[in-house]
């Protein structure tokens, strides 16, 4: 029993950490999608996000992150501050699950290049996934990680279509996980001024002990009921390695009101 104990803390963990990946950080790209962008929040500005995300993987087990909320605030020109509280719940093969509070996400975002005429926009979004959640429990993944991304967005058609990709590499030193890159690339349509409709193609190398590198193919969106309110949604598959289904649903407030264009 000693042994099956820690193989579930151990798959428990490893969905954990996944998910965490699988779902980076409603803006052109980040929630609900897998692919970031470079855009951080205006100068003076406020997000915040609630929402649940889930991951059911049937070798590994299950993660339902949430309720969680997301907070990110412009405090310098170009730079953000990204924050992510999130609740979790997870389940491993044949073992009882468990739920709790889990890591929690802190991170900059800072654009370095502006977007204009045929150059996209860069920006540098490194996060650390703190050691808050219980990895006995397997609530977290027992220590201190990295994710150092970058990405890039081009606009057309006078911002009717967009494109974002980029990626990075994760840096995980706790037993049993590993380093590895990831990365993606979303295209999305503005329907409108009030529906946002994407696709995208995201991969990530192996992050754990029984894990393989993982392709999934990803369609979401968001609708917009005001300049400061959205619905965000989103569902997915893994088209390559081990099987998982993915989702998001989240609900998205920006203030003060966005500056007219």
């Amino acid at each position: 029993m000693i042994v099956c104990s820690r193989l579930a803390r151990g798959l428990a963990a490893v969905a954990v950490a996944i998910m965490a990946v699988a779902f980076p950080q409603a803006g052109s790209a980040g929630p609900p999608f897998l692919t970031d962008d470079p855009e951080p929040v205006d100068l003076g500005h406020y997000e915040t996000y609630v929402f649940t995300q889930w991951d059911n993987a049937p070798a590994t087990g299950s993660t339902v992150t949430g309720p969680a909320v997301e907070f990110n605030w412009g405090f310098l020109k170009d730079l953000q501050f990204h924050v992510v509280a999130p609740l979790e719940n997870v389940t491993a093969p044949g073992m009882p699950g468990a739920n709790g509070y889990g890591d929690t996400e802190i991170g900059v975002k800072y654009r370095f290049v502006q977007e204009s005429g045929a150059r996209p926009q860069i920006g540098f979004f490194p996060m650390a996934e703190t050691a808050t959640g219980n990895a006995a429990r397997g609530l977290g993944n027992g220590e201190t990680w990295y994710r150092l991304p970058i990405w890039l967005q081009k606009s057309y058609d006078n911002g009717k279509w967009t494109v974002d990709a980029g990626g990075g590499a994760a840096l995980n030193g706790a037993p049993g996980q590993y380093n590895y890159g990831f990365g993606g690339l979303l295209v999305q349509r503005a329907l409108g001024s009030g529906l946002t409709l994407g696709a995208e193609v995201y991969t990530q190398g192996r992050p754990a002990i029984g894990t393989t590198a993982t392709t999934f193919y990803n369609v979401g969106g968001y609708i917009n009921p005001s300049d400061q309110f959205s619905i965000l949604f989103s569902l997915g598959h893994s088209v390559s390695g081990q099987s998982h289904a993915i989702g998001y649903f989240g609900l998205y407030y920006t203030f003060p009101r966005p500056a007219k264009p």
